[in-house]
């Protein structure tokens, strides 16, 4: 079809929908990522519908979008509910995560520009800055961010397109694998010193230091059948409790 030729109204109003089912998508993507959707919550699309004042329409595409980004599950005669990560399937994201950061580090290292170096440091500092003041969603920002910007200069589309979506899953659950760590501060160190190893162009070196940075963890995971992996799955109780 030639685009020139279709009325302006029409494109206009293919635009408009598009924006709608992208804000819808992300302000429900954004909520389940902070959890203010948690693992098994209904993702009702009457309800959601009347909450954004508009029809089924978006927030279906919105919804199938989720699916399709494994935030959110079809169950039968449910519906749609948001994802949760059983205690081996987070295990399971824990060692793939590994084995991709320790590629991207690799793949990364001998190419980092000073700006992106620069960039690494104020995110570092950010980390440092926010354990000090007790600040856990400063610190986690900041983490992610660091944790993505290696993966993203790794140069790997195929890389990043197996990470982003599996990370997205395994953030709603980071409180935990912190606390195994030995707190923020520890993790700053760690983080620290795997930075140096990137500025000195050590590629192996900052590979080994990033895979020790996720297998400490990891190791208490799997030898502790006590250790809390998951958020408490989503009751209506819970949602009347807060």
């Amino acid at each position: 079809m030639d685009v020139s030729s279709t009325p302006a109204y029409i494109l206009k109003r293919n635009l408009d929908t598009a924006t709608l089912n992208e804000r819808i998508y992300q302000s429900l993507r954004d909520d389940i990522l902070a959890n203010r959707l948690p693992p098994g919550a209904p993702l009702n699309e009457v309800a959601i519908a009347s909450a954004f004042s508009v029809s089924r329409g978006p927030v279906r595409e919105a919804i199938r979008r989720l699916n399709a980004e494994k935030l959110a599950i079809l169950v039968p005669r449910r519906g749609s509910i948001v994802s949760s990560l059983s205690a081996e399937e987070f295990l399971d994201a824990y060692r793939v995560r590994e084995a991709l950061e320790v590629l991207a580090v690799r793949l990364a290292t001998p190419y980092l520009e000073p700006a992106v170096l620069d960039e690494l440091e104020q995110l570092h500092q950010q980390m440092v800055e926010s354990a000090s003041a007790g600040d856990t969603d400063g610190f986690f920002s900041a983490n992610t961010t660091f944790h993505t910007l290696i993966v993203d200069r790794s140069g790997n589309e195929k890389l990043q397109e197996i990470y982003h979506p599996m990370v997205n899953q395994m953030r709603r659950y980071r409180m935990s694998s912190v606390s195994l760590r030995g707190g923020l501060q520890r993790s700053c160190e760690e983080h620290h010193a795997i930075l140096e190893a990137m500025k000195s162009g050590a590629a192996d070196e900052a590979a080994r230091l990033l895979s020790e940075h996720i297998r400490m963890p990891l190791r208490i995971l799997e030898s502790d059948d006590e250790v809390e992996l998951v958020p408490r799955p989503y009751t209506p109780v819970d949602a009347d409790e807060q």
